[in-house]
């Protein structure tokens, strides 16, 4: 069975154990699947076979996201631009993955993701006026797409510009799952078109949906007893402890 999907039983251990805790981590604020499980697994794999392996788990829970909350056309008709530009630069982003030295994507998402979250935490707002929802939804999605393509985490600075928009919590969460749904459906094209797709690793990647969806399932039940409030700071929060695990991560990689 290891051969078949490509890693050792201990691998295998591993890989759905880090997918469960990605799972409780999007299932309580909504994003983090990719980040966590790409960041986990990378250590154990590399991050190439990483990204493969995030690519069900976080294809299927997105697809359950995007489509869950009740406010799937308002929410396209408001954010085609930035959904769409999101996707265009993502090819973009895989292909200089492919040539930058490993840990400079992580260190730079991380430092963005600490930078915006630092000053949410102690007390700016930021909102968006909207006659700028378009433009800035634009080059907001053409960065979110390059980063996305060039680190497997669709979540800087998309996730940054939807919570400016001042959602309401489930279509916030919904817009994120169109968002992550998009951007793994580019990842998938993107990591095909530059040969970095494998047999295995993408069967391997069908069977950690399963700890994914399990961890999803908690984290969605432990959502429902938080208040608007807390979960707005439970977002910041988020942001802020994995920009602080990117951090470390991308430099301890430069290093090697």
């Amino acid at each position: 069975m290891s051969d078949v999907l490509g890693l050792s039983p201990d691998l295998l251990v591993i890989a759905g154990f880090a997918f469960v805790f990605a799972g409780l981590v999007k299932g309580l604020v909504g994003f983090g699947l990719p980040l966590i499980g790409l960041s986990l697994m990378t250590i154990f794999v590399g991050v190439e076979k990483a990204m493969l392996l995030i690519l069900w788990p976080a294809f299927l829970t997105n697809v359950w996201q995007a489509l869950s909350g009740g406010n799937l056309k308002p929410l396209l008709r408001r954010l085609w631009p930035f959904l769409t530009t999101a996707v265009v630069t993502l090819g973009l982003g895989t292909f200089i993955l492919t040539r930058v030295q490993e840990g400079t994507a992580d260190l730079i998402l991380g430092l963005l993701m600490v930078a915006y979250a630092v000053p949410m935490l102690l007390g700016l707002s930021l909102t968006l006026n909207e006659k700028h929802v378009t433009p800035i939804g634009i080059l907001a999605g053409l960065l979110n797409g390059f980063f996305s393509g060039l680190t497997g985490a669709f979540t800087v600075p998309g996730v940054m510009y939807l919570q400016a928009l001042g959602l309401p919590r489930d279509a916030f969460i919904q817009a994120m799952g169109l968002l992550f749904l998009l951007s793994t459906i580019g990842l998938g094209v993107s990591l095909g078109g530059y040969g970095l797709m494998s047999g295995r690793e993408t069967f391997a990647s069908l069977v950690l949906v399963v700890p994914a969806l399990s961890g999803v399932w908690v984290g969605q039940r432990i959502r429902r007893r938080v208040s608007e409030a807390a979960f707005r700071r439970l977002i910041q929060l988020a942001i802020l402890g994995l920009g602080l695990y990117l951090v470390p991560l991308g430099l301890w990689r430069l290093v090697q």
